[in-house]
């Protein structure tokens, strides 16, 4: 969090249409942190996809095109240089192949059982294994093994395109680079069994792969140790017949392998007293070895790759743990907003509630503007239907579009102008308070209007001694377009049933800026209004919770405000808002360790304000890049019942809110379009929020653009008209 002597005055508020030459750059760097997650979370999936057993069935084909010397030879295919050769094993020789790998279960288990029998082997691996693996192919290399490539991710050569093999050698290539610094020439295509079963589909893959440079190697005999038929059956499948050499083919990942094992620790010993040897591959032909070492910048590059993969593995597993703490908040605040919102319900609505004796004496309404021409008027003339007497004060603050003069000729009676330099809404408000005559006061926005109960609904609550602050129910004035649509949703929801449930917890972290009630004692207990966050209204709440003083939420005392219209407007505000109850908190961070009520809302209120004002939007995001990773790399079922049932719980919420608000349920329609777009808008400004903290950075308040539109329930307020019968309209 910026120190104190870095932090900008929030009194200052930029002219409007003034340039913004950081946001730019303030927008690149959340953005970037998004695609970076995201990037690693689909490099995870990549990596991670399903790899299917060799044993699938394949339909039939002709092998007319392949030559008969290929069909009647051995094992060890070579194309390369645009010969055609075949290679066996010598008698008495045994080449063990094993495929898939490598596995972290088998593959080592398989490594311990040819070390213990002094044996030798080949290893074909796939991209994806051996990227997330990279230590036992390293391993594989370093006690005398050869590897091989068996693909990325297993595809069926047959049916692929020349760019999508090429493909599948170079990532799969790379992967073993990155592992153990060597490239090897020995390839085993997926599905393959003996040189006998070679048809015209896959002998163009042969061909193919000679002129990138690899041999092709099949098997002489299958263990079939994929389909588990038990150890005996799995050794005499290996077994070749009459002492002849053999490449026998087995796997070290695909499932259960501990038959495979079990066999091989058998297999070896029984098979060397009878003369064999197991050699890797070269050995076995006298030739030259496979591996050929890599320097310079391929081994750099395959070693960024295996870096990322590993990265990948690392970050998602960060991402899954933060993915269970925000299904865990998200459900924890639903239930709590339910069970204590109904409590809250219960609570108020009794028939025979009071909060005490009524409270019938008159109420200072304060109005701070600051530019508001297009507002102030409504906002003026609302008050002026007030069912409670009251008193309004404006604070023009520096106005340069004639809000003060407007208001001066409405001539309303119990209607004063004050006027000052441009100082900020808090030291506005502070004026304010000042010149008040009364003992309550409210406190509104320029751009707000009230119905004509919103003042006595908001004062009943100092029936109560011990309560110095009212919060009253904001809701959105403009919300006939979309982005309108998903603050009504917001505020009903995120807001209104917050406020329930703090009211019931004794913890309200704010009393909303458009519509609030203070005593005046209580504010002058803790000083006033202050400049030292962007969140005046949050700060003064928390300051008089610390006081000691109950602060209540009062449902019946509606004000309708003007919600920002565009995008960027929603993006100043909130970027304020988020950045702005960082720094209260962080101002009243030391209330976790005070006593009395002070310490009560530091160990109650700050972290229930942390962990779903600050916390839980931060890592709401997971939940849907979590749902494009299920939908690209599954499970797909699983993964749509599962964001379903996150929308249905949401869904169930705002119903509630919008019931206990009784307002229509219609803008509910755009409920799921708001969790894929608006939600990912707050995350990113809640991001930047937390940039700014973190670096100290400097951000200075931003007056939205009014158009005046909103008005309260049942049409605008009527207009006082003056003795000779004509309207007084605004001057300017």
């Amino acid at each position: 969090m910026a120190s104190r002597a870095r932090r900008p005055r929030a009194a200052t508020r930029a002219p409007e249409g003034s340039p913004r030459r950081r946001l730019p750059m303030r927008l690149l760097l959340p953005l970037l942190l998004l695609v970076a997650m995201t990037a690693m979370l689909m490099l995870r999936g990549y990596v991670h996809s399903e790899i299917l057993a060799d044993h699938r069935v394949r339909s039939e084909a002709g092998s007319d095109k392949v030559p008969e010397k290929i069909l009647r030879g051995g094992p060890v295919i070579d194309t390369r240089n645009g010969r055609v050769t075949s290679l066996k094993v010598p008698d008495h020789r045994l080449v063990l192949t094993f495929d898939d790998g490598p596995d972290p279960t088998w593959t080592p288990k398989v490594l311990d059982t040819l070390k213990k029998h002094h044996a030798h082997a080949v290893f074909f691996v796939t991209g994806t294994m051996a990227s997330r693996y990279p230590d036992l192919v390293r391993r594989m290399v370093d006690e005398g093994h050869e590897v091989g490539l068996h693909t990325f991710n297993h595809p069926d050569l047959s049916y692929q395109s020349d760019k999508r093999i090429d493909w599948e050698l170079s990532q799969t290539q790379l992967a073993i680079t990155g592992a153990a610094g060597i490239r090897t020439s020995l390839f085993r295509p997926p599905y393959s069994s003996s040189a006998d079963a070679m048809d015209d589909r896959s002998w163009p893959v042969t061909e193919r792969i000679g002129t990138r440079g690899y041999i092709t190697v099949v098997n002489d005999t299958d263990s079939e140790d994929w389909r588990r038929p038990g150890v005996a059956r799995i050794i005499r499948n290996a077994t070749p017949k009459a002492g002849k050499g053999a490449v026998v083919l087995m796997h070290d990942s695909g499932g259960d392998r501990h038959q495979t094992v079990r066999a091989l620790d058998r297999f070896l010993p029984a098979m060397q007293a009878k003369g064999y040897t197991f050699y890797n591959l070269t050995e076995a032909l006298d030739a030259p070895s496979a591996h050929t070492r890599v320097t310079g910048a391929d081994l750099w590059k395959a070693r960024a790759w295996t870096f990322l993969v590993q990265a990948s593995d690392n970050i998602t597993a960060v991402l899954v743990v933060g993915l269970a703490v925000i299904g865990s908040l998200v459900l924890a605040r639903f239930g709590l907003m339910l069970l204590l919102s109904a409590v809250h319900v219960r609570r108020v609505r009794r028939r025979r509630f009071r909060w005490g004796e009524p409270v019938t004496e008159p109420v200072s309404v304060l109005v701070p503007a600051y530019n508001e021409a297009k507002c102030i008027e409504s906002t003026v003339r609302s008050l002026m239907a007030s069912d409670h007497p009251i008193e309004v004060i404006v604070i023009d603050d520096g106005s340069s579009d004639g809000t003060a003069r407007i208001v001066e000729d409405l001539a309303l009676p119990g209607v004063r102008v004050v006027r000052q330099l441009n100082a900020g809404k808090p030291a506005a408000l502070n004026r304010g308070v000042a010149n008040a005559r009364h003992d309550l006061v409210v406190m509104m926005d320029g751009d707000t209007v009230f119905e004509p109960s919103t003042v006595r609904e908001l004062v009943q609550p100092f029936g109560d001694p011990r309560v110095g602050a009212v919060a009253g129910n904001a809701k959105v004035g403009n919300k006939d377009t979309l982005i309108g649509a998903w603050q009504h949703i917001e505020y009903v929801m995120g807001f209104n049933l917050d406020r329930r449930m703090y009211d019931v917890l004794r913890c309200m972290p704010t009393i909303p800026g458009a519509v609030g009630a203070f005593r005046r004692r209580a504010l002058e207990r803790v000083g006033g209004m202050s400049d030292d966050t962007l969140a005046e209204d949050t700060d003064i709440t928390m300051a008089i919770h610390r006081d000691g003083w109950r602060v209540v939420y009062a449902e019946k005392a509606r004000a309708w405000t003007e919600a920002p219209e565009s995008v960027q407007q929603l993006w100043s505000q909130r970027y304020r808002w988020s950045y702005g109850t960082m720094q209260a908190i962080w101002k009243h961070r030391r209330a976790l360790f005070d006593r009395g009520p002070s310490g009560r809302f530091g160990r109650v209120g700050l972290p229930l304000v942390s962990l779903f004002m600050v916390l839980a939007p931060l890592l709401a995001p997971l939940i849907d890049v979590f749902l494009v990773y299920g939908l690209v790399f599954g499970p797909t079922e699983k993964t749509i019942a599962a964001w379903f049932g996150v929308l249905a719980v949401q869904a169930t919420c705002a119903t509630y809110a919008f019931i206990l608000d009784r307002e229509p349920l219609t803008p509910l329609v755009s409920l799921p379009l708001q969790q894929i777009l608006y939600r990912q808008l707050m995350y990113v400004v809640l991001l930047q929020s937390w940039i700014t903290a973190l670096t100290g950075g400097r951000l200075r308040w931003q007056k939205l653009r009014r158009t005046g539109v909103v008005e309260a329930p049942g049409g605008p307020v009527p207009r006082q008209r003056d003795r000779g019968g004509a309207d007084r309209r605004p001057v300017g």
